[in-house]
């Protein structure tokens, strides 16, 4: 039997692979929050029951027994299906007078709204103990006749500000900063027992600025073996390859492997069918994408600072000229991602005694690049075009080269780190001038290094950052002074 044909069978993994919870409590309401759920037509899966159960944990004083409870899962597993059962118990059994229920997109609310009311209309036990459900352009809600009221808004501007929720339920939590933090966290200040719940999948970098908190936590706790006080931290993710990793290595999870998907995915097999993964895997192929959106695979920022790791964004800025241009000589230079998604091409020329690196064009897809090229080519008869043969752009130089008539110059190795240093150089230096455009900016602030020889070179911090922009601007600069053949008519050489 082939390996591909015995993973049909394979269903997801009922547990977390991270998971904490504190260790005091006396009871559960979570069986209630499951049965209550069953009577509106909602069958949680053994691993919804599991959260529920212990995200609902209750002490001695009858107060939760966890203050947070966090569930990172990838997409369609059905996180929804344990938000509908916590927000029925909350409403119909616990009495909780406000519960607020937040996403990033007020979309995403209203898609709540709709299935947990769809839930209520569907039960008539439920549905005769509600006063009113609203669905319109100043409130999304549902009330009880005896007050309990459940409020759905987007985490935006002040929402929730003035509001005392009993509890916050904050999903797609991977878009959570301190500012949607400060305006919900103090609506739970004079609440008796509050909860707030977090749910979401893998952190996306910078935007996942609370999950990265929650996540920290969770680590600390299971690396001391002392669980978090007041955190239940649930995550169903894999333990990837690092880049030392060996052929064959088995201490971590390979992301073509059936069980990799079912230990990342609880809902495999039921929800998600392993022909479904095997297909997304092909289709994603290797950008990273399928290990965060269906691995786990998250990127979290640190407490530090996430962005302007090489260069500040004050030292950056404070470079920004409106009046500055390139002046002849000039060089562009051409790169892209590697998931060829976006490219940009960038232009270098002196201005003042320094260098102005500017973008001159930035778009998605690849397709316009050899018709602009042609088209600054003409305009501007620069000294070289700079393309990088190891990086993505690579493929097109033959295709450049004869479309624009001339030598594409590629940098190697050791270049392209001396390109790095020059330009991080001429920036700390105050000798390089920019317009302060958003796609470069973007790019610096989500740059790293990467270790190239001794020295070092340009790299993402994640699958979401663009940094064509400035790997473009890098080579344009660099390809201002290397050596370049002249076009030599052969007569000139008759005497």
């Amino acid at each position: 039997m082939s390996v591909l044909a015995a993973s049909e069978r394979i269903t997801g993994l009922q547990t977390p692979r991270l998971f904490t919870a504190p260790p005091t409590f006396l009871s559960s309401a979570g069986q209630e929050a499951v049965e209550l759920a069953r009577l509106a037509g909602l069958d949680l899966f053994p691993w919804q029951q599991h959260v529920l159960d212990i995200g609902m944990r209750e002490r001695a004083d009858r107060k939760w027994s966890a203050f947070e409870v966090a569930v990172n899962v990838p997409r369609q597993n059905g996180k929804g299906g344990i938000i509908e059962a916590r927000e029925l118990a909350g409403l119909f059994l616990l009495r909780e007078r406000l519960i607020i229920h937040s996403a990033h997109e007020f979309k995403t609310s209203r898609v709540a709204f709709q299935r947990i009311q769809s839930l209520i209309l569907g039960s008539p036990d439920l549905r005769k103990r509600v006063k009113r459900m609203l669905c319109n352009t100043t409130e999304t809600s549902i009330t009880l006749t005896t007050g309990e009221s459940l409020q759905f808004i987007a985490r935006s501007g002040g929402s929730g500000r003035g509001w005392t929720g009993d509890c916050n339920i904050l999903d797609e939590d991977m878009i959570l900063g301190d500012d949607a933090m400060g305006a919900l966290m103090p609506t739970m200040s004079a609440v008796e027992n509050p909860q707030l719940w977090y749910m979401g999948s893998a952190g996306i970098g910078s935007p996942s600025v609370q999950l990265a908190r929650l996540r920290r936590r969770a680590l600390a706790a299971l690396e001391s073996g002392t669980p978090d006080p007041s955190l239940a931290y649930f995550e169903w993710s894999v333990d990837p390859h690092l880049d030392e990793c060996q052929p064959g290595c088995t201490a971590h999870d390979d992301p073509d492997d059936p069980a990799s998907w079912a230990k990342a995915n609880p809902s495999l097999g039921h929800l998600i069918t392993p022909e479904f993964v095997r297909n997304e895997r092909a289709s994603l192929g290797s950008s990273g994408i399928f290990e965060r959106e269906r691995l786990g695979v998250g990127a979290y920022p640190s407490d530090e600072a996430d962005t302007w790791q090489v260069i500040g964004e004050e030292a950056w800025r404070a470079l920004a000229a409106a009046e500055s241009s390139p002046s002849d000589p000039v060089a562009f230079a051409i790169d892209m991602t590697p998931e060829r998604s976006h490219a940009a091409i960038c232009v270098a020329g002196e201005w003042r005694g320094g260098t102005h690196v500017e973008v001159v064009d930035h778009r998605p897809g690849t397709g316009w690049i050899l018709d602009r090229a042609a088209e600054l080519h003409e305009k501007w008869k620069p000294r070289c075009w700079v393309v990088d043969a190891g990086g993505p752009a690579g493929s097109l130089i033959a295709d450049l080269a004869e479309r624009l008539g001339v030598e594409i110059v590629s940098p190697k190795a050791r270049e392209v780190a001396a390109a790095c240093g020059q330009f991080y150089d001429a920036v700390t230096e105050q000798s390089l001038s920019h317009l302060d455009q958003a796609p470069l900016a973007s790019a610096l602030a989500g740059a790293q290094k990467r270790p190239l020889g001794d020295a070092w070179a340009w790299a993402r911090r994640i699958v979401s950052v663009d940094i064509s922009p400035l790997v473009a601007a890098t080579l344009a600069k660099w390809g201002l002074g290397v050596e370049v053949e002249d076009d030599v008519d052969p007569l000139d050489n008759i005497w």
